[in-house]
């Protein structure tokens, strides 16, 4: 007798990548895309801070795909957050209007990529519950997204670049080369941990647990670049880990009501079981009886 499980095949109809799987990738590259092309403009400060409204953007695509419940609990876990990142990094940037829109738009995308793949990778029948089957058919798509902007804005300079194609040295070309692919390693396990986090719980959760790495960010930006944190952004970090904090407990506390009531039903739900019990029950008081008139 085999005991091995097979996955099942994942068959995608044109239907299927028009309506769900197109529009996911295409936001997703240009969330990724815009967010890449701000930092010609700002720094990571501004970067982090404008980038943080994309949980309040989460937040209101899961509410209009009722993806999530309002409750004032995830209301104020938001708020928390949202304010806390502005007060982490108050003061601590220098302004850059192009930046900006340009981190405002990928944050608005971003509320739009995340629950669109939510809602791909928590639909059954798609059969995109693994995130390396979700990969695979977002990254074609993502490619052809992004290919139009990167031809018209960095073609011609990398295609002359003395670091790549028209290089003079092979230590320098070998050098770039390990650190673009060091990068696009690092990149596949951050878009696989993403996916896998996503199709377990939700965008909203991602985003949160999101804000730690926003902050670690921030804080090595501090070390290695010299930024000056001020009292009120230490206060705004405090903040912000009270609401993630609390997220957390909301979640282990919801977790645990859902275990126990999936318990309850499962016993209630069984009236044969009961029946069973029960005339086990009757049959051992009537043991016990006999034996005692015996007696």
């Amino acid at each position: 007798m085999h005991c091995c499980t097979k996955r099942s095949r994942v068959v995608l109809t044109w239907a299927d990548y028009l309506r769900r799987v197109a529009p996911t990738a295409l936001s997703t590259a240009l969330d990724i895309g815009l967010s890449n092309w701000s930092f010609l403009y700002i720094t990571v400060s501004l970067y982090t801070m404008t980038k943080s409204s994309a949980i309040l953007f989460i937040l209101l695509f899961s509410l209009i795909f009722k993806l999530e419940e309002l409750r004032m609990a995830l209301v104020l876990v938001v708020l928390l957050i949202a304010v806390g990142l502005f007060m982490f990094t108050y003061e601590s940037t220098q302004f850059n209007m192009e930046g900006f829109a340009l981190v405002l738009g990928a944050s608005f995308l971003g509320g739009i990529r995340w629950t669109l793949t939510q809602m791909l990778m928590q639909k059954a029948e798609l059969g995109l519950q693994n995130p390396i089957d979700t990969m695979f058919h977002l990254q074609p798509l993502m490619f052809l997204g992004l290919f139009p902007l990167f031809a018209v804005f960095e073609g011609l300079p990398l295609s002359t670049s003395e670091k790549l194609f028209r290089f003079h040295e092979a230590g320098l070309l070998l050098s770039v080369v390990g650190k673009l692919s060091l990068g696009g390693f690092l990149a596949f396990g951050l878009g696989f941990s993403e996916f896998l986090l996503v199709s377990r719980t939700s965008s909203l959760t991602l985003s949160i647990a999101g804000i730690f790495k926003e902050i670690c960010t921030l804080l090595l930006a501090t070390h290695l670049l010299g930024d000056h944190l001020n009292l009120l952004n230490w206060v705004g970090f405090a903040v912000c880990l009270s609401g993630i904090s609390l997220h957390v407990t909301l979640k282990a506390f919801s977790s645990k009501g859902e275990k126990e009531s999936k318990l309850h039903k499962g016993t209630s739900s069984s009236p044969d079981l009961e029946l069973l019990l029960r005339r086990s029950e009757a049959e051992e008081e009537e043991e016990e009886v006999g034996t005692e008139l015996q007696q």
